[in-house]
């Protein structure tokens, strides 16, 4: 497996996330001003792109918000999301990232805290899905 990290959005993210948010999930507002000012990583498995997310600096220093995690339908049960959350993690504890956090599908919630996320606060809808806010400290 190989990533791509990248301070604009890729074509194969975008491809990804129309393929996976737009086409099977019905999300109608994928793409928005944060891509602009988010980093992105894209994992690839000879040279196919497999799955991706973004991350970007929140309101607190020190605090990442990491989104759009989606991995293409024929890749998963393959611990493929795992793996892109387990680079995109390192790469931001290499650059002094403390806290991640993010809103996550309820229906993902059980993945996200397999990797030491914790829900925080009440459900809430995000273009008529169940999400929630999760977080995690990054420092060891």
């Amino acid at each position: 497996m190989e990533f791509k990290i990248s301070g604009e959005l890729l074509a194969d993210e975008k491809l990804i996330r129309e393929e996976v948010f737009m086409s099977e999930q019905g999300f109608k507002n994928e793409f928005d001003e944060t891509d602009g000012k988010a980093f992105h990583l894209v994992m690839y498995d000879n040279n196919i792109p497999v799955g991706c997310c973004r991350f970007f600096s929140g309101d607190n220093e020190g605090e990442y918000i990491l989104g759009r995690l989606a991995v293409r339908k024929q890749y998963r049960g393959k611990a493929m999301g795992q793996r892109i959350m387990e680079k995109a993690m390192d790469y931001m504890r290499s650059t002094g990232v403390k806290r991640l956090s993010l809103s996550s599908q309820v229906q993902a919630k059980g993945f996200y805290e397999t990797l030491g996320f914790v829900a925080e606060g009440e459900e809430y809808l995000d273009e008529h899905c169940p999400h929630i806010h999760m977080v995690k400290e990054l420092v060891k």
